[in-house]
């Protein structure tokens, strides 16, 4: 995968035009012709990259520092208040990546009630065409990890197909990891659908006494609405959002995927590695010897 490709996807670059822009703007508050030349360039490619970033954050996040960038702007025009709209800037776009920075950092699971696990997922936990010889990453965190796994995954699944196949096979396991979204993303569901689709499926599988864990979609541009409606949905039910750079990772590794999103071999075992690190700490009191 192009470097370029996952810096945008993964939202990393939401990070980096945050600090283009705070840039452009303390540059704007020197006259000299070179920081003219820095404010101008640093300014049309932060603004390129948090457009194309389809980070998340709330409206009215953008909104405010929209806002601010706007007079910010205009006071180059107007040449009044240039100094203190500048330090405005930078501080709203500073805030503004403060309160994304949280989806980026991994959280750790509380000790789970059982050595067991359910998953639900799409084709690139189920690989391709349900090839049952096969050992996919659910299959082999079962094997290497003594865990008691059940693998509700299908290929094309949806979250509104995983949810009927959900309600047709009773989730019991203390942890369940979901990974579903892309084929509503990359197909016909509308965002607005995929957010009461989710809502639906964790409304299911996310109770008390559970611990439920999903991946977040990396978002191709101008896809902010798919990210949101995960993001609202996963803080309803107490849902642990995995960093969307993460899943990215696996796809993003050298032969691990066959066409850039189903899993080779490598790519499963790959994924087994990540994802043990993720719930390691649910099953810790066997940490020290997980073969057992």
């Amino acid at each position: 995968m192009n470097w370029l490709v996952f810096h945008i996807a993964s939202g990393q670059a939401f990070f980096t035009g945050v600090a283009l822009v705070i840039v452009a703007a303390l540059a704007s508050t020197r006259s000299h012709a070179a920081c003219r030349r820095i404010t101008g360039f640093c300014f049309l490619i932060g603004s390129i990259a948090i457009v194309v970033s389809a980070t998340p954050i709330p409206f009215w996040v953008y909104g405010v520092a929209g806002l601010v960038t706007l007079v910010w702007i205009a006071s180059a025009v107007l040449k009044k208040w240039r100094r203190g709209s500048a330090y405005a800037v930078a501080v709203v776009w500073l805030v503004a990546a403060l309160i994304e920075a949280p989806y980026h950092v991994t959280q750790s699971l509380q000790p789970a009630s059982s050595r067991s696990l359910s998953v639900i997922g799409d084709s690139i936990t189920a690989g391709m065409g349900g090839d049952d010889k096969a050992e996919t990453w659910p299959r082999i965190l079962a094997r290497t990890r003594g865990l008691d796994v059940q693998d509700i995954s299908h290929a094309g699944e949806t979250a509104a197909s995983a949810l009927k196949r959900a309600r047709s096979q009773p989730v019991t396991a203390p942890v369940v990891i979901v990974e579903i979204g892309g084929n509503d993303l990359l197909g016909s569901t509308t965002a607005a659908q995929f957010a009461e689709d989710l809502e639906a499926l964790l409304s299911h599988v996310a109770t008390p006494s559970r611990q439920v864990v999903m991946f977040e979609l990396p978002l191709p541009p101008f896809c902010h609405e798919y990210g949101r409606a995960q993001r609202l949905v996963a803080a309803r039910h107490n849902v642990i959002l995995v960093p969307k750079r993460v899943l990215l990772s696996i796809l993003a590794g050298s032969d691990s995927t066959v066409d850039t999103i189903h899993l080779t071999q490598t790519g499963h075992q790959a994924m087994v590695d990540r994802v043990w690190s993720l719930i390691r700490s649910a099953y810790e009191l066997d940490a020290e010897s997980p073969s057992k």
